[in-house]
């Protein structure tokens, strides 16, 4: 579950989801023949994870906060828009992270990894339903 900045290489791009808003996870694959997964969002300086599912989730953190930026925030900081948001989001974002499993999820709170998911599947589920919310009101 590693995480970049992107870099610049000769590479193949193509969408592997288009969200609303302007937001996007680019599947990449590299000169070496790796592929990433990069999270791009306006006002947001972007990143690149192995696995889709991984960016997907980080995609869910962001509409969930109504988006943020980590730019400031140092290597191992959290944005603070993440921690306002409160247990599950945290949780979902610290899944997201180089460090983060549902194992380290699950010691960091005190609590059985099923939990830990579950919490993370509320995150899921409402920015699922503030995507289609926005969709509806003609958001692109």
């Amino acid at each position: 579950m590693s995480r970049s900045t992107p870099t610049t290489d000769d590479s193949t791009e193509s969408i592997h989801c288009d969200y609303i808003l302007g937001v996007r996870i680019v599947e990449r694959t590299t000169a070496d023949g790796d592929t990433v997964y990069r999270f791009e969002a306006p006002h947001h300086g972007g990143l690149e994870f192995d696995d889709p599912e991984t960016a997907e989730l980080y995609a869910d953190v962001y509409f969930d906060v109504n988006g943020f930026d980590e730019e400031k925030v140092g290597e191992e900081g959290v944005p603070p828009a993440i921690i306002q948001a409160g247990r599950d989001t945290l949780a979902a974002y610290f899944l997201t992270q180089s460090y983060g499993d549902l194992n380290w999820v699950a010691s960091y709170y005190g609590i059985k990894p099923e939990r830990a998911e579950r919490l993370v599947n509320r995150v899921r589920k409402r920015a699922k339903q503030i995507r289609d919310g926005a969709a509806e009101r003609g958001m692109v």
